[in-house]
């Protein structure tokens, strides 16, 4: 059997462009003489849909676009996920759903029985599961549909189960030769190897063919990498897509392989995710063109850099906002990174608005002494002045906040917070080096200053970082500790053998914190546990580990 993994980037909502794209890529896959063109979990409406899926005119518009996809579809069967009712008496009225075409009707519909309740996910939230197997015998071959979660409960692979079935297992006992899955799995670091693991275990040991197709794009703070693969019943890898990008690959159960080029290192997949992370945010919200604060750091430099990258030169404007305390390098790295980007520099200095900011707050400050309150004041100058650029020339702002600082509150509400997008606000201050490395793989375009410079906000004089903070290899470590693995205080004391108060004051500021980032922009998911939809503390709380 030849059968088409049709990884595609859909909108949610888009139901037009989202089943024109269907219908091109089944094309291509008609072309390509496949059997079976499979699409990934919930293509026709875009995932994640979330509280869309409660209306019920969606529900319904997502019903009918099916029956229209079903006559505009070539001669091939098709693997279709989509959000419909659930027809339940009692639970919820949507169903996360995938429909199997053949010959302009649908000869399978197949409702999902696992659903994620954990990090990103609140499928239980919005769908009613589903509970019988579906199986249906094409050309002979009996196929096994699945949806993403399903196969995520192998208790040879997990040392955890979440859940009481295995619809995998269960399709494998019902007779399905081939087991065929469609995702919508975001990206994370590791993520691409985890699951090519487990969809090898999952292949070898049931001795059957396995297909998995996942999504591709970016989805508010959602990055999906595609990576869609198939394996033999040996195990053995016989199809893989592109990451980051749309692809269509043919799995033959009788052919060659047909391997199509995967991410060159871990740093490559977190910096292609964040260029089509990026790119999709912005054009799915309607933005052609975005404002980068420079300040000369290491952290403006890759957001600039990565925007240029997703967006081209001609869409990316720095701004670069000099203070009473900022370094004439500052600018001059500033400059440079501007030229070798091919963007354009705007200089709007802001020594003498902060000036008049002081005089007006002296007769209310009286002789209280300065202190973060004045290094505050210029910062929020600095975001009103990217905001009315902003609103002036219709440009989103890039807020260049990196996870380290948003952990901890090294940052200011309405100053350096001030965006319509946190690029790298899930990318821990050394990871932002690695980064920076690779933006300049293929030439210096980052200058080599902002590598070897201490770290500083330049909000007062000879400022650095480490005033404040432990030194970023330290702190990343704690956090890193706290918020992806779930540590407590003495178990991070112990597992890395750092002081004790280093740790637990670490902590205490990452819980107080936790206002300003409920008021951040939304950032791009790249590790295992991300500020924002995935994390979800309270602001008024008195626990402490």
């Amino acid at each position: 059997m030849r059968i088409a993994l049709a990884q595609i980037n859909t909108t949610v909502g888009d139901f037009a462009g989202n089943v024109e794209r269907i219908v091109r890529f089944a094309g291509q896959a008609k072309e390509r003489r496949a059997q079976l063109v499979v699409f990934p979990e919930l293509a026709l409406c875009g995932y994640p849909p979330r509280d869309l899926v409660e209306r019920p005119d969606f529900l319904r518009r997502s019903e009918q676009e099916m029956a229209r996809l079903a006559g505009l579809l070539p001669d091939v069967a098709a693997l279709v996920g989509y959000v419909r009712r659930s027809g339940a008496a009692k639970g919820r009225p949507a169903a996360d759903a995938a429909a199997l075409l053949v010959g302009g009707r649908v000869v399978l519909d197949y409702t999902k029985m696992l659903l994620p309740f954990y990090d990103v996910f609140d499928e239980s939230r919005y769908f009613e599961p589903g509970a019988a197997n579906g199986i249906y015998e094409l050309g002979g071959t009996p196929l096994g549909v699945t949806i993403c979660e399903d196969i995520w409960n192998d208790k040879h692979f997990w040392k955890k189960q979440l859940y009481v079935r295995d619809p995998a297992e269960e399709s494998v006992k019902a007779g399905a030769r081939i087991l065929v899955n469609i995702a919508s799995s975001p990206f994370n670091t590791e993520k691409i190897g985890l699951r090519a693991d487990m969809l090898k275990g999952l292949a070898s040991r049931h001795a059957i063919s396995v297909v998995y197709v996942n999504h591709v794009g970016g989805n508010d703070q959602l990055v999906f990498d595609g990576s869609s693969m198939a394996f033999d019943s040996k195990g053995r890898m016989i199809a893989r897509a592109k990451s980051f990008e749309e692809d269509l690959v043919v799995f033959d159960t009788e052919g060659a392989p047909e391997l199509h080029p995967a991410p060159a290192s871990e740093t490559a997949a977190v910096y292609q995710a964040l260029v089509l992370g990026t790119r999709d945010y912005m054009t799915k919200c309607g933005f052609k063109k975005a404002i980068v604060g420079l300040s000369g750091g290491i952290d403006s430099s890759l957001v600039a850099t990565l925007a240029a990258d997703a967006l081209g030169r001609e869409n990316v404007t720095g701004v670069s906002m000099p203070g009473p305390y900022s370094s004439p390098e500052s600018l001059r790295d500033a400059q440079a990174l501007a030229t070798a980007l091919g963007i354009d520099l705007g200089v709007v200095p802001v020594s003498s608005i902060f000036d008049s900011y002081l005089t007006t707050l002296d007769s209310v400050f009286g002789d209280a002494p300065r202190d973060v309150t004045e290094e505050n004041i210029q910062a929020r100058i600095r975001g009103n002045i990217l905001m009315a650029l902003s609103n002036k020339f219709g440009a989103l702002v890039l807020s260049t906040g990196n996870k380290s600082e948003l952990a901890v509150g090294y940052c200011t509400l309405y100053g350096d917070m001030a965006g319509g997008m946190a690029v790298i606000g899930d990318v821990p201050k050394m990871m932002v080096y690695e980064l920076a490395h690779y933006a300049n793989r293929d030439g210096a375009r980052i200058p080599e200053a902002c590598f070897t410079k201490a770290p500083t906000a330049e909000l007062r004089p000879n400022q650095t970082d480490q005033d404040t903070l432990p030194p970023y290899e330290v702190l990343d470590v704690i956090l890193k500790a706290y918020i992806e693995e779930s540590l407590c205080a003495e178990e991070i004391i112990e597992k890395h053998k750092l002081p004790s108060d280093l740790v637990r004051q670490t902590i205490a500021r990452v819980h107080s914190a936790e206002y300003k980032r409920q008021q951040a922009a939304p950032a791009l998911k790249v590790t295992a546990k991300a500020f924002g939809m995935g994390r979800r503390f309270p602001i008024a709380q008195k626990w402490n580990d």
